[in-house]
């Protein structure tokens, strides 16, 4: 009996002392504390940032416009540009316009909006005018781009020209904002183009009244003048009603010719 009791007594204590062990099988010390679980999600480590590639900054305007321009027809009768078209309400009435006073003129044509209206750019080839890239979609800063920014939008602007118009020829380059660089010079004399300023500028894009607009053309037009006028780009309503008396006015001065 005492055999069994002793016995009974070693297995007790074998039973305590492996409760007590820890995962290793090592035993804790009484009264140690107890590992718990975490229910906090561990943070994150933070992923690297991936930096945007940086645009090249613009080039500065020069001081004044550069040299080479074509400010002047040559001759004495005078030059009528208009721009930012193709448009749809404003392009048809000022070439009925035109057609009526037999008259020719240079349209400097914007890409997207060549896109947009080929037939009308077919028209215009049609009825004798001339045809201008003023660049895809009137980027004022786009002579302040890189050269090959530059070189891809003056050439999308001739392939859909080319496009609307197969065969037509376009001479001229016209910068937005008259904002020109030597770089964008160089680049549109790289593609058969010369750069066309103006001469006459009436603002017809703040959109003054026709009399203020045929007032302003009358008083700065000179001998070879260029004038430049808007087919697009906004409501040309008062550019339209100007036109039937400032073509009459400056056919009977000084003549109205295309550029050479």
């Amino acid at each position: 009996m005492r055999a069994r009791a002793f016995l009974a007594s070693v297995l007790a204590v074998a039973l305590v002392l492996s409760g007590c062990a820890g995962p290793d099988h090592t035993i804790a010390p009484a009264g140690a504390p107890q590992p718990v679980e975490s229910t906090t999600a561990p943070t994150p480590s933070p992923h690297p940032t991936v930096a945007k590639p940086t645009k090249p900054p613009l080039r500065p305007l020069p001081a004044k416009l550069p040299a080479g321009l074509r400010r002047n027809s040559g001759v004495r009768p005078v030059v009528l540009t208009f721009d930012d078209g193709p448009n749809p309400t404003w392009t048809p009435k000022v070439l009925d316009q035109l057609r009526a006073a037999k008259v020719t003129a240079t349209f400097c044509v914007v890409g997207r909006e060549v896109q947009r209206h080929p037939e009308l750019v077919r028209r215009i080839v049609h009825e004798g005018h001339q045809l201008c890239n003023h660049s895809w979609r009137h980027d004022l800063d786009v002579a302040r781009r890189p050269v090959k920014e530059m070189k891809a939008d003056l050439e999308r602007t001739n392939k859909a020209i080319q496009a609307a118009a197969p065969g037509a020829k376009v001479s001229f380059y016209r910068q937005p904002g008259g904002r020109w660089t030597p770089e964008v010079l160089a680049v549109a004399k790289g593609l058969g183009m010369r750069p066309l300023h103006w001469s006459v500028d009436p603002q017809d894009w703040d959109k003054p009244n026709a009399a203020t607009i045929g007032k302003r053309i009358h008083t700065a037009a000179r001998p070879g003048a260029i004038v430049l006028l808007h087919d697009g780009g906004g409501d040309r309503a008062a550019t339209l009603a100007a036109c039937p008396h400032l073509i009459a006015d400056l056919k009977k001065r000084f003549g109205i010719t295309k550029l050479r």
